[in-house]
């Protein structure tokens, strides 16, 4: 079973139509990236797999169930969306935040429980946030707040997080950080996760399905290697690059293709395919 699936899914603000006739299949228990220009509709598409905007038309499924079919409460059973760049009430701890994880759970009938905290304090273990649960999220520094953030989406105890460019504003090791936590959440809790990155070359070595957009509907998708190539970055981003191996993890490696100190003709003539 796919974890989503779209259909024909048309997407629009007002006249302005951003995704068009899109099928996009996210397998279940990977990690999935879109990837495409600004402006391209990633956001957009991720906002409408959460239901957070109607489509104009298509359809959208959640494991295998028409969305549209399902409650608020039931989608938020299944679904998390951690936004780009949340931000907490001043004075809110890092426990309260996560705690609000547990809110699709609560109902006039069923209050707080042992396994709401017994999912708060496991969110904050998997994200090392355990020992600052005390601490305001205002008080943190990047890497810890998102990892925060993230945890609060842990604790709402679904299947599938999606996350919008979960690394803007953060320093190369703060975005390594937080990436390496998504990693370890699918690796070992097989959590289906979904994101948008900007960074092709940190999409290609954390994802296992990309997903390229461009003219509002899908370019490419399948497996880094297949789908990051100079050809797809010179259509869909305008960019001449070499594709090489990383040596590290041998997931291809873009080398953009443009000036600087020791650029040379020759140098800008050899893009491989």
């Amino acid at each position: 079973m796919k974890a989503v699936e779209t259909h024909n899914l048309t997407l629009s603000y007002g006249d302005a139509v951003i995704i068009d006739q899109l099928n996009l299949s996210i397998p279940q228990g990977r990690i999935t990236v879109f990837v495409g220009s600004n402006g391209c509709g990633k956001s957009t598409l991720l906002r409408s797999l959460a239901r957070l905007l109607k489509p104009k038309s298509g359809g959208i499924l959640l494991e295998g169930k028409v969305m549209t079919k399902l409650s608020t409460r039931e989608i938020a059973k299944k679904l998390a969306i951690l936004p780009q760049g949340p931000v907490a009430p001043e004075g809110l701890t890092v426990l309260q935040l996560v705690k609000q994880g547990r809110y699709p759970h609560q109902n006039w009938l069923r209050q707080w429980s042992r396994e709401d905290e017994q999912m708060v304090w496991q969110a904050l273990e998997a994200t090392g946030m355990a020992e600052l649960a005390d601490r305001t999220v205002d008080s943190l520094s990047g890497g810890q707040r998102q990892r925060a953030w993230i945890a609060m989406t842990l604790a709402q105890g679904t299947a599938t997080i999606l996350l919008d460019e979960p690394t803007t504003y953060l320093d190369l090791a703060h975005q390594i950080e937080v990436l390496d936590l998504l990693y370890d959440l699918n690796q070992k809790e097989q959590r289906t996760i979904v994101m948008v990155l900007h960074d092709i070359n940190l999409a290609c070595r954390y994802a296992h399905h990309i997903v390229a957009i461009k003219d509002r509907k899908v370019f490419a998708q399948g497996l880094p290697e297949e789908v990051v190539q100079s050809a797809m970055m010179e259509s869909v981003f305008g960019l001449q690059c070499q594709i090489m191996t990383d040596p590290i993890f041998g997931t291809p490696l873009c080398i953009p293709v443009g000036k600087g100190r020791f650029a040379s003709a020759e140098a800008k003539i050899h893009v491989t395919a």
